[in-house]
């Protein structure tokens, strides 16, 4: 097992940010790590792992709530493949409607910008169609 570490090598060996890891304890998705005798937080390997874990989920665009859901199934060891699954494809269904939305909006956006003549004076066809 490694060493306990402060909050800003900790920071410094996941490649965050020191308040990142200040707020999932806020909000509770990492375990509450011990503190030293002056009040350092010391955090061990079962933090690390929890750390990466929401970090990954994160970069992944999933939510807090999301995170939190599935870091509770972990947690507890209560949990099947198929509801791991089922989260997953929920998640995936959000996503796949956020591009949906992002492909109108540019659909929308395009004939905008061909009708600009992208000249020097205020007379933009942009702000006339929008």
């Amino acid at each position: 097992m490694r060493e306990a570490m402060k909050r800003g090598a900790v920071a410094r060996l996941l490649d965050c940010n020191a308040e990142t890891i200040r707020y999932y304890e806020s909000v509770q998705l990492i375990p509450e790590p011990d503190r030293t005798v002056s009040g350092h937080r010391l955090y061990d390997t079962r933090h690390i792992d929890a750390l990466r874990f929401v970090l990954r989920l994160r970069s992944l665009g999933f939510s807090i709530d999301e995170i939190r859901s599935l870091t509770t199934m972990v947690d507890s060891g209560n949990y099947t493949c198929g509801q791991i699954a089922r989260t997953i494809e929920a998640h995936l269904k959000t996503i796949r409607q956020k591009i949906e939305d992002l492909k109108k909006l540019e659909s929308a956006l395009t004939p905008l910008l061909a009708q600009c003549h992208r000249g020097d004076t205020p007379d933009c066809a942009i702000i006339k169609a929008l």
